[in-house]
């Protein structure tokens, strides 16, 4: 990473509330071909998230804790704030001062540039601010939030919007938070009304939403040179799993979460 970080532009693209099951099924199924043909293996890579809810899992990513392999380790992090006697800090590790990956990144020339989506990300008032206001700029809208069937799509225009206006030397960290996959994602299921609700065919049929049009995006990120991107879920959520619902608790369905990283190339 210390080869990638000033080389390279950046994007973290969370799909928030994103099951690793879901994720795995429909990879498996052919029904992700764009997200697919950038995963390595065309699959999913089984991870740890490192907080059970939005807020907390942002402010440890942010901190470089991006979610764990699920498996023993130690695992060597790509990111992380010097800290003496740190395990998973090593010669491949891009290791900053700053207090977090955000800053530490600006320091080093880029424009980060945060691209919200869940109300932690909506700026309005103190608490939807504290996330955002680590970035030099920072969008959100009605458009982009859960209640939006198209949010995004919209999000995905705002980021192509980021990339036109940004000079050619400019390096760019794009975070972009994607709420689509948040309930309530009903909208995203042809005949699924309201009353029906939310489940995991629901869940399934917004990341399909979402995988539609992922390649505006990554086709935006790597336009001006090669793009690192790291893809995953900030946690899962439950949908009835051994009688629980939702997140912020400690459910498999919630700690296990699918996440990737690989280069996107810019087009010839």
């Amino acid at each position: 990473m210390n080869e990638v970080v000033g080389r390279d532009d950046l994007l973290l693209l969370t799909l928030d509330t994103l099951r690793y099951d879901v994720a795995i099924e429909l990879a498996a199924s052919g029904r992700l071909p764009n997200l697919a043909a950038h995963l390595p293996g065309g699959t999913w890579e089984k991870r740890h998230a490192p907080g059970s809810f939005t807020y907390a899992s942002h402010q440890a990513m942010f901190a470089g804790f991006l979610p764990t392999p699920a498996q023993p380790g130690p695992h060597p992090r790509l990111f992380a704030a010097r800290f003496a006697g740190s395990e998973t800090t090593t010669d491949g590790t891009y290791v900053f001062d700053a207090p977090n990956l955000v800053s530490a990144l600006a320091d080093r020339g880029y424009r980060t540039v945060c691209v919200g989506g869940v109300g932690f990300f909506n700026k309005r008032g103190a608490l939807g601010d504290v996330l955002p206001g680590l970035f030099q700029e920072s969008h959100w809208e009605p458009e982009f939030s859960v209640a939006s069937p198209t949010s995004f799509e919209a999000q995905v225009a705002c980021a192509e919007k980021v990339v036109a206006e940004l000079p050619q030397q400019q390096k760019l960290f794009l975070f972009l938070n994607a709420s689509a996959l948040h309930q309530p994602n009903w909208f995203h299921l042809p005949g699924a009304t309201r009353e029906t609700g939310d489940s995991r065919r629901t869940h399934a049929a917004a990341l399909e939403y979402i995988d539609r049009h992922v390649g505006r995006l990554f086709s935006a990120m790597s336009s001006r040179r090669r793009c690192f991107a790291v893809v995953c879920s900030d946690h899962g959520t439950a949908y009835g799993d051994d009688g629980y619902s939702g997140h912020r608790l400690g459910h498999e369905s919630v700690w296990t979460v699918p996440y990737s990283h690989f280069f996107l190339e810019p087009s010839a």
